[in-house]
């Protein structure tokens, strides 16, 4: 018997989930958002039904706990020593990045982003009334499908621009997959530091690196960069509301508690919490049986796209469990393809025109295998139709 059964057809509709209970007709399958169909890990679970218990949840003083399970989970897992005195609790990452803005920047600032990127960047720039300065990754073409690169030389003319305060950094990067190396992070810090650009760094994704892969902090490579990260990707926490900012100057730290106090996100969950100590203490046997899993998700989905939907390129993704497609030999844009497979297979998927490239859909694999097999076979028969 698996100790961790990913194989269970766990029931979301109904559950107020806005992957699943978002459309009306119970027969759509969807594979968009990120989060995934598998419960969380069973310490996780039992941490919270503890705290449930309690009967109380008023407001919720961090308790030092949290910070050791935090730091200890970085250090032991990644090499990075997190000081707890650097560590700013927030509701989620995308409130730390709208404040992480709003404190570096004022309206007609530039932020540099590159996309294709995470759709919520977008708006948090415009939120702030700032200016999207994109710098577009490179495609890479490779023998079975494509990868990409980062754009230096352009990144260099952008961050010289003195309107341009900001860049936005992904890392591992959402939606492409792409785990970036020291060297290439380095590139990162030395442009950006030499024309006094402050460096946001996103790593929600960091634990769902691929084999042979191996995320690097940035802030291993920057001790100055901003960085965000949450163990609500990796241990399907989402909706605990919990993420923390790491800042290690003290000038930066000020302004981001008085942009996160401006923004009203300085109040997180109690569960969150609960779940985040749980998690890194004793999620670890969970997490490594998770990504196995996933790993062969990942090669299922590969095999059955190759084999029955040849026009449809691959990117040869290095983490996260969202597979990004070309679709435009297929002749239809992402919104179209978006459309006509909710229609004709009852299947959700992500236009890629949501994160800046409408030649895309991105994809959610992260489900019992059996679903996905049923999702990609209604997707075939679909596509079929259409030819």
């Amino acid at each position: 018997m698996k100790p961790f059964d990913f194989d269970e057809l766990t029931i979301r509709r109904g559950t107020a989930s806005l992957k699943w209970d978002t459309t009306d007709d119970p027969e759509v399958i969807p594979l968009w958002v990120a989060d995934m169909d598998f419960r969380t890990a069973p310490a996780v679970t039992l941490a919270l039904a503890e705290r449930v218990a309690s009967g109380i949840f008023g407001y919720v003083d961090i308790p030092q706990d949290y910070y050791r399970a935090l730091s200890s989970w970085f250090l032991r897992k990644h090499g990075w020593h997190i000081n707890k005195d650097h560590v700013i609790p927030t509701t989620g990452v995308v409130p730390a990045v709208s404040a992480i803005i709003k404190a570096f920047t004022k309206p007609g600032d530039g932020v540099i982003l590159q996309t294709p990127a995470y759709n919520c960047f977008f708006s948090s720039i415009r939120n702030n009334g700032c200016r999207l300065i994109d710098n577009p990754l490179l495609i890479k073409e490779l023998e079975n499908g494509f990868s990409y690169d980062m754009d230096f030389v352009n990144l260099e003319v952008l961050a010289s621009d003195p309107r341009n305060k900001v860049l936005i950094l992904c890392n591992p990067h959402n939606p492409t997959g792409r785990v970036w190396t020291r060297e290439e992070l380095t590139k990162v810090r030395d442009i950006c530091n030499a024309n006094n650009v402050k460096v946001i760094s996103d790593e929600i994704h960091c634990e769902l690196v691929h084999p042979g892969f191996e995320y690097t902090p940035f802030a291993y490579i920057d001790p100055t960069a901003v960085v965000c990260c949450s163990p609500s990707k990796a241990f399907n926490t989402a909706g605990l509301q919990i993420a923390n900012i790491v800042a290690s100057q003290p000038d930066d730290r000020y302004a981001i508690n008085r942009a996160i106090n401006d923004n009203e996100v300085c109040d997180v969950n109690p569960f969150g919490v609960t779940g985040l100590i749980a998690a890194y203490d004793k999620g670890d046997g969970w997490l490594s049986s998770l990504k196995e899993y996933l790993e062969e998700n990942r090669k299922f989905l590969h095999e059955i796209i190759s084999e029955n939907l040849p026009t449809w390129k691959i990117c040869d993704s290095e983490s996260t469990y969202l597979a990004w497609i070309d679709i435009s030999a297929s002749g239809l844009e992402g919104d179209e393809m978006e459309e006509y497979l909710l229609k004709k297979a009852k299947v959700r998927i992500s236009s890629g025109s949501d994160y800046g490239d409408f030649r895309f859909i991105r994809i959610n694999y992260a489900c019992p295998r059996q679903r996905l097999l049923t999702a990609m076979h209604r997707i075939i028969e679909a596509l079929k139709e259409m030819l």
